[in-house]
Formats: structure tokens, C-alpha cells, sequence
């Protein structure tokens, strides 16, 4: 018999480090312990199972052609001993053994080991709410919850439903429940929606597209505590009122499970996941740790930083199989890179945020532009909002952020490839990009947002974001908001403020005389490009103090007539 590798997690992470480690070593005894009914599933599935999309819950937990992945299958395809139900209590590290306990039984076994690895995942954040024991109470973190609440949903007990939380779980969970025949309210205690994933602007942007949709969203709000009738949840109050509910989804994030790592006296790092070096070793070089229990290091920043992602797991899950085998691949840490559908719209992120970089000390430019994800006169183009965040000495690209319903994960995609090799805005400006009009436009999206960025370095064009004009026409400040839409356009939906005047680009030039000089213009219309036209012109014309407003009218997340 060969080493002996022992696995504590079956979830994602787990089954992917014994799967390689058996393609590499044939004769490596493999055991996995896993506490749970369930392993190797997709938990990212789980909305989609909810909402209907999936409809066979065993898909979650199958394979691609379609052999469920229970243990038999790890036995008779991989050569894997799996055990469920078990649950790993104690490390002795001097002996190379785990103790762990059935959890039907209670007997406790043990088991020897010549390589350990802890993938123990995370466990969800348990707010300090009063009554989350009431019935009509869930959680969507782990493969279990689903049947329990696609029951409730199937039964008729979701008429007003509250998530508590808008992280990508929140999102998740209202992507599953939402019905037009529900009344769903989402409570965050941040003040925007994705508080830390998207800036406060984009997050904005994305709470109006799905509250035109019948979403409500309850911001700056904390959960006190829940209040029920005969056991079952009624209502959820807060510190600022009251919301009726028949169901609440309690979804605020989740913390590393690093229990069993602690009591064995591994190294726990800075943000309370275990610590690990670049080949996944904890303080213990035979005790292998990834996915959500353990901390990583941020490529742009050098910083540690917890990424409970399944991308991550499995990207890991494949080192640590070469590792715990004789290898010595590395994992060099990550970007911050995180997709998510939701109501129709479509949210991606890489690398640091505006706020994130200048808490950093980063002297940054940013823009936001408005477009279409393919050529406009093709059947199934659709907009997207694209955020781009560079820094001002280096021109390194930092960051990216997109939401719209057109394609915006592969534009993500391009920019984490570029932060991982410290790409500058020329080399994003100079990439070699497919274009044909199903898959793009002919400078793609996301090189239009690049080229925003250099013509604000270069100071071709000067701009406010949608907040800063908004929080000028609050102050009272005198100046022309130049709307260049046509009147239909603007009839459609304006600012309605007297300070705004609508005149069409293409009689601009002719109408220059209509503008005053003496004030600041700044243009708007419905996605920027006119906008920017406009002020070049006026520019052009001899007009001081021109800017525009960025994204135009699919980036003002405020009221409008």
C-alpha cells in the first residue's frame, strides 16, 4: 500500500485534491471524512435548482454524464474511499492521526495519515437576531437547505419574503425566490447593494434595475429581531420599522471553519483563516489547507485576504493533489475575481474597487462607460455599465466592474488576466480582441472604457459621475445641464430641474448661440457617446469649463420624471 492521504471535506475542494492525487498516484491510499449527507456538489447550483431552472435536484451532485457522485461512484471510478456522515474531531499531529466520529452512531474511529488535508470549508454567519428559530427561517449555504425551501416554495408558503443580506448569497437567494407573484425585500445594513464587491455607484445602479422589476431593498437597515405567530415568522423588524414575512433568508456571509486547525495548534493567519504558504502547506508541512478555510494573498496588494470561492477551491484542490503526491506546484494567490446573475442582470468584478484602491494609497483614475455588449443592430445585443479603476503613476489596470444584461463576465475575464500579469492600460489598449457582431462591437467594451480612461488622463475630456452631478444641482450650483438627447428621448425620462436644457446633438453646431458661455456646461444623453461628442464641440467653439456626465442616463440611479 501506498502513502497514505487523508482528506477532512467533501465538498468541492476535497474530492478535487483526491481526484488528481489519484491520477498522479495510482497506489496512494485516498480517504475522504465528510460530516455532511452530500459531497462533491455544486452549491453554486442551488438557486437555479430553486427558481426552476434545474429541475432534478441530483443534478446538483452529478456527474456530466450523469452517475451521481456518491460514494460507490468515488470507489468504483476513482479508487476513493469516501465516508459521510463522519466527523473529524481531533488532529494528533505527533502520531499522524485524525479522530472522528459517525454522527448516526457516535462511534468514534481513527484513522492514520501520511499527508492531511484540511478542507473544511466555511460556516455561515450567524447574525445576533432574536428569534431565528421560528419556522419559515433559511439559510441557502449548504445542499440540504435547498429541498427544505423549494418544499416551502412548492407548498405556498412564500408570499412576502425578506433576505437579510445583498452579498452574493443575498443575490443569490433573491434570484431563487423572487415572483412577481411575491413581494421580496432584501434588508442589507450597508447603504448599497453588494457592499465590498461592487462600488456604492454601480450598486446603486443595479438596486434600480431590479427595483423596476418589484424588488425592494431596505439600505442602512439592521435587523433586530423577528417576530412569529404560533411559531412561525410573521414579521421582521428593524431599526427602522417593520416588514410583513412569511419566509426570511438569512444570507450576511460566511467566516473560515477553522476549528479543528486551532485545537491541533496550526497557524491561524491575520483575517481568521488558517494560514497556508504558496504550496498550500499550513504550519505543519504535512498538513495541506485550502478553499474557504483558509486565507490568500492578493495579487495587486500583497496583502491576505479571504476568498470563499469555488473557483479558488478547485484551482487549489488540483496544487494541493500535486503536492500531496511529491509535486511542488504553487498557487500565487488571487485576484478578486467574482461573477453573479440575478434578476435578469448581470454582475461581474476583478481586482480592487475605488474605494478599496484609495484606502490603499492609490492615486487613481476611474471611468464609467455605458454600451452595447455587441453591434447594436444585432437581435440580442444588450447594455452594460463597465467601471474601470487605474492607477494614475503606473497606468497598471486595478480593477474592473460591469453589470448590465449583456455579456460582461468575459470582459472581467480579460482584465483579471491583465491584473494578474500587472497589465498597463496600453497593453489592455493594444490586446488583439475577437470581434464579429453576435460576440462584440468593433472596439470592444471593454477597450471603449480604456480608451475613456486615457482621454481623462490625457485631459481630452473632463467628467463628473452621476453622483457629483446630482449632489451639484442639491447645492444650487449654477450651471447648464446640456442634455443632447432628442426631444422624444428626453420626453421619455429627464432631471427634472430648471437647470437642465435640451437641445439635439446634430443641431448643436448651428445653436451654439443657445448656450451661455459664461456658465459650466455639462453634458449629458443616454449612454455618454453624444455626450462626448457634444463636448468636444463646445470646446471646439471656445466654451472654458465643458464636462460630461459619465455613462449618461443609464448611469443616474436617482429619481427622474
Amino acid at each position: 500500500m501506498g502513502r497514505k492521504i487523508l482528506i477532512i471535506g467533501g465538498v468541492a475542494a476535497g474530492p478535487k485534491v483526491a481526484a488528481r492525487a489519484r491520477r498522479l498516484d495510482p497506489d496512494a491510499q485516498i480517504t475522504i471524512l465528510e460530516k455532511g449527507e452530500y459531497i462533491s456538489y455544486a452549491g453554486c447550483g442551488m438557486p437555479y435548482y430553486l427558481s426552476g431552472k434545474i429541475h432534478d435536484f441530483d443534478h446538483l451532485y452529478s456527474t456530466a454524464y450523469g452517475v451521481k457522485r456518491d460514494p460507490e461512484f468515488f470507489k468504483a471510478e476513482r479508487g476513493i474511499d469516501v465516508l459521510t456522515g463522519m466527523e473529524a474531531l481531533a488532529i494528533d499531529r505527533a502520531n499522524k492521526k485524525v479522530t472522528a466520529r459517525n454522527v448516526a452512531t457516535g462511534e468514534e474511529s481513527v484513522f492514520e495519515y501520511d499527508k492531511l488535508v484540511l478542507a473544511t470549508g466555511s460556516n455561515p454567519i450567524t447574525p445576533p437576531i432574536e428569534n431565528l428559530n421560528l419556522k419559515g427561517v433559511y439559510r441557502l449555504n449548504r445542499l440540504s437547505d435547498a429541498p427544505i425551501i423549494k418544499q416551502a416554495m412548492e407548498a405556498g408558503e412564500f408570499n412576502d419574503v425578506v433576505v437579510i443580506g445583498s452579498g452574493f448569497i443575498g443575490m443569490e437567494a433573491i434570484d431563487a425566490v423572487f415572483s412577481p407573484m411575491r413581494t421580496v425585500t432584501v434588508v442589507e445594513f450597508k447603504d448599497t447593494m453588494l457592499p465590498g464587491i461592487l462600488d456604492p455607484d454601480l450598486g446603486k445602479i443595479l438596486y434600480k434595475n431590479l427595483y423596476e422589476q418589484g424588488l425592494e431593498g431596505r439600505f442602512g437597515e439592521k435587523v433586530l429581531r423577528l417576530e412569529g405567530q404560533d411559531g412561525k415568522v410573521t414579521k421582521v423588524i428593524t431599526d427602522k420599522g417593520e416588514i410583513p414575512a412569511d419566509a426570511v433568508v438569512v444570507a450576511v456571509g460566511v467566516r473560515p471553519n477553522v476549528k479543528l486547525a486551532q485545537e491541533a495548534g496550526l497557524t491561524i493567519g491575520e483575517t481568521g483563516g488558517i494560514l497556508v504558504n504558496e504550496y498550500m502547506q499550513t504550519s505543519d508541512p504535512d498538513i495541506y489547507a485550502l478553499g474557504d478555510c483558509v486565507e490568500n494573498t492578493n495579487i495587486i496588494t500583497g496583502k491576505k485576504t479571504l476568498a470563499p470561492m469555488a473557483t479558488y477551491a478547485n484551482r487549489q484542490g488540483r496544487i494541493v493533489g500535486d503536492n500531496v503526491t511529491g509535486g511542488k506546484s504553487a498557487f500565487k494567490g488571487v485576484v478578486g475575481t467574482g461573477v453573479l446573475h440575478c434578476m435578469g442582470m448581470n454582475v461581474a468584478r476583478t481586482g480592487l474597487g475605488e474605494n478599496q484602491a484609495r484606502d490603499l494609497g492609490y492615486d487613481i483614475e476611474t471611468a464609467m462607460i455605458s454600451t452595447f455588449d455587441m453591434t447594436h443592430y444585432y437581435p440580442a445585443s444588450n447594455k452594460v455599465l463597465l467601471k474601470m479603476i487605474v492607477d494614475k503613476k503606473t497606468q497598471r489596470i486595478l480593477g474592473l466592474q460591469g453589470i448590465g444584461k449583456g455579456e460582461v463576465a468575459k470582459r472581467v475575464d480579460v482584465v483579471a488576466t491583465l491584473i494578474y500579469y500587472g497589465g498597463t492600460l496600453d497593453d489592455l489598449l493594444n490586446l488583439d480582441l475577437g470581434y464579429a457582431p453576435p460576440f462584440s462591437t468593433p472596439i470592444d467594451p471593454l477597450v471603449h472604457c480604456g480608451n475613456t480612461v486615457k482621454n481623462k488622463l490625457e485631459g481630452i475630456v473632463n467628467t463628473y459621475t452621476a453622483a457629483e452631478v446630482q449632489a451639484k444641482l442639491e447645492r444650487g450650483d449654477d450651471f447648464v445641464l446640456l442634455d443632447v438627447r432628442t426631444p422624444q428621448q428626453f420626453a421619455t425620462r429627464n432631471i427634472d430641474d430648471p437647470r437642465v436644457q435640451q437641445l439635439t446633438l446634430g443641431e448643436l453646431r448651428a445653436r451654439l448661440a443657445d448656450v451661455p458661455k459664461d456658465k459650466e456646461i455639462v453634458t449629458v444623453c443616454a449612454m455618454g457617446s453624444r455626450a462626448y461628442e457634444a463636448s468636444r464641440i463646445l470646446k471646439g467653439a471656445g466654451f472654458k469649463d465643458v464636462k460630461l456626465m459619465e455613462a449618461g442616463m443609464e448611469g443616474w440611479p436617482y429619481d427622474m420624471e
